[in-house]
């Protein structure tokens, strides 16, 4: 699209923020649920400025218009933006500001900035409301001057919703809501919003459409002490499910219905709020209703999967590396005899899982990123910009899958003709993050971020970094990406982020060079019992993930005894949990690339 169309739609929301008297507008990337993914209702952000990212934030002015994201999307901010009059802001940059750093340093005294509060977290709003007023700035929050111009604004998504059944649900919607309304007691409440989509989903035992990647629906909960209320598009359930709601005590109201429920909850009850889940554009419908801000409670209950969970998610992990198995035969197979691009990358790795038992579709958009673009984290090939794989270089794949049983998030490096030896010196040294955390043995309800440097050593001993975290929580045929864990050192502590029995989070250290190529290993481990002693219960990680780690990119004399046993070790386990599931060249290149070191 020619950037002449970006740059009129930020003049005529500059006419529009005139007309409503504002100085500055703020347009998030985020929904009512503060969803990762967007349906493209709310994909304002995207419509205005023409960056692509999923993480970003547009600040506009009378003269000016910037876009704050991190450094996983510099490089493709400076490419989407180029010749649109939006200028990258690199969030993170010792340089850069914080938007509203800069929005208090720039905008004079009694000036108005404007933005949606449905897409506005309680938390951020009040940090934002804070500064703001040390300024005498007034923070705008009911009225959406995006949707003002906007014509052709996508609908609501409209797909749906399914019950997630036995075997694969292995737990009760009851033991779910019996759980939620213990803590609810705990924290003296007699309501509980719940926003967040993947949350509710857990809660009901239900899976939808309406979100790219994860299996959730539109939709928000009330669950009171003896009440349970949830709030979606009533044509979305068919008999079937309305049934199985109602036999559970849940009452089905529409969508919209959320914010007139909230204003009869009255004074003299009080509300359980997570103000990092929940807006403050529909939190405030609640009026004068007393609020407890905590957690969810379902977040840290699906964070620990049970047993039969995790004996599902070891399946899916099967599937998904046998597929993979059959796409990098193929791959291997392929290339220099038709023309590969990292578009048929994407395309073939999701054709392998298709045939694989469970699935359902991709957990993400594939990251294939070929020499330079793996240099940026979260490259996305396109039809108007991509890469042939030809030539000498590394590959990086980053894809995943969502099955019934559980969900997947792999990432592997393989290389394309022959490496450098700078190649293979980074590749070590991320592999040798990536097993100093698969070994680790760490105090049960350690804080996650403590364990990040674990991964980070070997990559910091080249004088190397990488900006963003080593791990993520992942959900169980949910999201890809869950709370409460994660493992970075530039997240800030919480009481909840303690590791516990059960938590399934990523282990990916990266390494990247920008204009030159990108390293990333994935695997996903599974907290386990390690031991028991006098100082307390100790935890290991279970690796979860089954696919062969590529050698060729290995400088083999850097690796100590204790890595090259545990690679060994993984690799015997992969071929013997994959070898029954492949046959043909998927069994011969399996069996080739899990030899011992």
């Amino acid at each position: 699209m020619s950037t002449s169309v970006f740059s009129g739609r930020i003049q005529a929301l500059r006419g529009a923020m005139q007309r409503a008297h504002a100085d500055a507008c703020i347009v998030l990337s985020s929904d009512p649920h503060l969803s990762e993914y967007l349906p493209g209702h709310w994909q304002g952000r995207a419509w205005l400025s023409g960056f692509e990212g999923s993480a970003g934030t547009l600040v506009v002015t009378a003269d000016f218009a910037g876009l704050w994201t991190d450094s996983r999307y510099w490089e493709q901010a400076d490419n989407d933006l180029a010749g649109t009059g939006v200028q990258t802001m690199r969030a993170g940059d010792p340089d850069v500001p914080s938007l509203v750093d800069w929005l208090a340093q720039t905008l004079p005294e009694n000036a108005a900035v404007f933005t949606d509060g449905m897409g506005l977290s309680v938390q951020t709003h009040r940090q934002w409301a804070r500064t703001l007023d040390a300024k005498k700035i007034r923070l705008v929050t009911d009225h959406d001057l995006v949707s003002e111009v906007w014509p052709d604004r996508p609908p609501l998504p409209f797909a749906p919703v399914y019950p997630h059944q036995p075997p694969h649900a292995c737990r009760r919607v009851a033991d779910n809501l019996a759980a939620v309304r213990q803590a609810m007691r705990e924290h003296g409440a007699q309501w509980h919003l719940i926003s967040s989509l993947d949350d509710i989903a857990w809660i009901f035992n239900l899976r939808g459409g309406d979100v790219s990647y994860n299996p959730v629906f539109l939709a928000h909960a009330l669950v009171g002490l003896n009440d349970v209320r949830l709030f979606a598009d009533p044509a979305k359930f068919d008999a079937s499910v309305r049934s199985v709601l109602m036999r559970e005590g849940v009452s089905l109201h529409g969508y919209e219905q959320v914010g007139p429920a909230l204003a009869q909850l009255g004074d003299e009850q009080a509300l359980l709020v997570d103000p990092a889940r929940a807006t403050v554009g529909v939190v405030q419908a609640a009026g004068q209703t007393r609020m407890i801000e905590s957690l969810n409670p379902s977040q840290l209950l699906k964070s620990r999967k049970n047993d039969a969970e995790i004996a599902h998610v070891r399946h899916a992990m099967e599937q998904d590396g046998a597929a993979l198995c059959e796409f990098f035969a193929w791959f291997e197979a392929t290339l220099g005899n038709q023309t590969i691009t990292e578009l048929t990358i994407d395309e073939r790795i999701t054709q392998a899982r298709a045939q694989r038992d469970g699935f359902v579709c991709p957990s993400f958009s594939t990251i294939a990123a070929f020499n330079a673009n793996g240099a940026m984290p979260h490259y996305h090939a396109t039809q108007a910009s991509h890469a042939v794989i030809q030539g000498d270089g590394l590959l990086l794949i980053d894809s995943g899958g969502q099955y019934l049983g559980g969900t997947t998030d792999i990432t592997r490096v393989v290389p394309v003709g022959t490496p450098s030896p700078e190649q293979k010196r980074d590749y070590t040294a991320v592999l040798k993050g990536m097993i100093a955390l698969s070994q680790a043995v760490f105090p049960k309800g350690i804080p996650a971020p403590m364990l990040d440097p674990l991964a980070r050593l070997p990559i910091w001993s080249i004088a190397a970094e990488y900006g963003h975290g080593t791990g993520h929580g992942v959900g169980y045929f949910l999201n890809v990406h869950e709370g409460p864990q994660s493992i970075s050192y530039r997240t800030p502590i919480n009481p909840h982020m303690g590791m516990h029995e059960g938590m399934i989070t990523s282990n990916e250290p990266g390494l990247y060079r920008p204009g030159k190529w990108g390293i990333r290993i994935e695997n996903l481990v599974v907290n386990q019992p390690a031991a028991q002693s006098e100082f307390g219960e100790f935890l290991r990680f279970e690796t979860l993930t089954l696919c062969p780690i590529d050698t060729r990119c290995i400088d083999v004399p850097h690796l100590t005894p204790s890595e090259r046993e545990w690679l060994d070790a993984y690799h015997a386990q992969v071929r013997k949990r994959l070898e029954p599931l492949v046959h043909g060249e998927a069994k011969r290149w399996l069996i080739a690339r899990t030899e011992r070191l």
